[in-house]
């Protein structure tokens, strides 16, 4: 039976996957056409699973090496003459182990390489081997390197694509690869041959032959409704496929990692503890998001922060745009944006930076929050005496309206009156940082994006199975206030809702502080005043 995989490549026949036809079909264009290029996203991208795919689908109409630069050892690049050995082994492998049709003229020219001393050994001579073995052979041959980051900091990798640069520059005249694919998270496309000893340092990059690589490797809507299909076939949940569908795209902006992971959580832990008809709903789904945002042990996380914890300013940027709503232009000369835009952790939306997807999103909002309460020890420990049972009602959903009266009570006992800028740039973070120990361990929230601004923040809760929908805006006016109350009633019919809240932060001192529970059609709000 196949099971969802996040670990190394997938496979068809062992994992439910996504369909990546359409995706191998462009790639396979751009091999026709001679193109050398690197296919660089971000960590568990799906890349080592499209090379895969892509060598069999290559292999009618080529001859096909793929190689992994994880399978040499750091002392390979000490210098040319063990590196090319090293490059000599990888290639012995692929004829032996993984089948790649390699004339024995060659394999012997190989041996021969990895047998001299490695001192005498001069990288131009595999190269040699190259263009003989390209001139012989009836097929073309296409070159596939996975992990290249493992090499990407040594000075004899950059002559190896310098070689390579030199036969793509000379294909007319002397015979050489069709195509070249590098793979990895760093863009070798822009390295600089700057790491020579002597100083001596290149301008021109040692790929930049290389053309872009601009095909989408996010898994779409339609395509993850492909593989719950499959799945659905085998297991007859019941499950309504294209919502389910849209809810993981809605979560993970096709991230395929993230995708495989919550559906792999669904069918372990989720449906161990909820039943398999349970486990593919969308309360199935908030209770395998949870586990996600829940894991410290996650690689891949645990790379995000490393990476904000290295970069202060954009970790800066980055609490700015969720947790005040401000606006950070996109600049793509920017190093640090650039670094996180190569790892996968945020995009160009319109010009601006977003955090890449839902899921990345909810997990720096934990980050951000966890440091709030650890600098905010007086707002808790004023409610610490407040057990959050008392939130919860008896069919286990949540007393909204208490938690509103609360939060009202314990910033106004804390903090009194505070001046309209310091309310305005932490009011709608403090609410959030109070609102999050209540539902941790059993709820998780999102906010959505398009209402994320320096006016108003709609924050979505999840919390077994209930949906609370809570508008956090800064009051402009009565004008201002109907505007908002007509837009929240979008979001409550959208979620089937009939009740919404919202928390409106007044600078007006003579305002009237409390919760007021108003109609508004045939929906009921609880406006809080702080």
């Amino acid at each position: 039976m196949r099971e969802f995989n996040t670990t190394g490549g997938c496979n068809p026949c062992d994992h439910y996957m996504v369909d990546i036809s359409e995706r191998l079909k462009e790639i396979k264009a751009l091999v026709d056409d001679g193109k050398y290029f690197c296919i660089n996203r971000a960590r568990q991208y799906g890349k080592t699973t499209t090379l895969d795919a892509l060598a069999e689908y290559l292999s009618n109409a080529y001859t096909v090496v793929s190689l992994d630069f994880q399978d040499i050892s750091g002392g390979v690049f000490e210098n040319e003459g063990t590196f090319t050995q090293g490059l000599a082994r990888l290639f012995l492998d692929a004829c032996e182990f993984s089948g790649a049709e390699i004339p024995e003229t060659f394999v012997t020219a190989f041996e021969k390489i990895n047998e001299k001393e490695a001192a005498l050994v001069k990288m131009d001579e595999i190269f040699r081997i190259f263009r003989r073995w390209c001139k012989e052979s009836e097929k073309k041959i296409i070159l596939m390197i996975d992990e290249v980051d493992t090499a990407s900091n040594n000075q004899v990798f950059l002559d190896f694509l310098a070689q390579l640069r030199s036969g793509y520059l000379k294909r007319k005249t002397i015979p050489t690869f069709q195509s070249v694919i590098l793979a990895g998270v760093t863009d070798v496309k822009h390295l600089k041959a700057m790491i020579r000893p002597d100083g001596v340092h290149k301008e021109n990059s040692p790929w930049n032959i290389a053309a872009d690589f601009t095909i989408d490797m996010s898994l779409s809507k339609p395509g993850i409704q492909g593989m719950l299909d499959a799945y659905e076939a085998d297991h007859c949940t019941g499950m309504d496929t294209s919502k389910m569908a849209t809810q993981l795209y809605k979560y993970t902006s096709g991230y395929p990692y993230l995708v495989s992971r919550i559906c792999q959580l669904m069918d372990g832990p989720v449906r161990a503890k909820m039943g398999l008809s349970d486990a593919w709903t969308e309360q199935g789904m908030d209770e395998a998001v949870k586990l996600v945002l829940a894991d410290g042990e996650d690689s891949l996380f645990g790379s995000l922060m490393s990476k904000l914890e290295n970069m202060p300013q954009l970790k800066g940027q980055l609490r700015d745009i969720l947790m005040k709503g401000k606006v950070i232009s996109w600049q793509p000369d920017d190093q640090e944006q650039a670094l996180l835009r190569m790892y996968g952790f945020i995009k160009n939306n319109q010009n601006t930076v977003q955090v890449a997807n839902r899921i990345f999103e909810m997990r720096l909002y934990q980050y951000f929050l966890g440091e709030s309460r650890n600098q905010k020890n007086d707002f808790f420990r004023s409610d610490a005496q407040l057990h959050k049972s008392i939130f919860i009602n008896e069919d286990h959903s949540l007393n909204m309206p208490l938690i509103l009266e609360h939060f009202i009570e314990t910033e106004w006992r804390v903090h009194g009156e505070t001046d309209d800028r310091f309310l305005e740039e932490e009011g709608r973070e403090r609410f959030l940082t109070y609102l999050s120990p209540i539902i941790n361990g059993t709820g998780t929230y999102s906010v959505e994006e398009q209402t994320r601004d320096q006016r108003r923040m709609d924050v979505v809760i999840h919390y077994l199975g209930h949906r609370y929908v809570v508008e956090l805006k800064i009051w402009r006016g009565p004008r201002y206030n109907e505007d908002g109350e007509k837009q929240i009633m979008d979001y409550l019919d959208y979620f089937g809702l009939t009740v919404g809240y919202m928390v409106s932060f007044n600078f007006n001192k003579n305002k009237k502080r409390g919760v007021e529970r108003v109609s508004v059609g045939n929906k009921t709000l609880f406006e809080a005043t702080v």
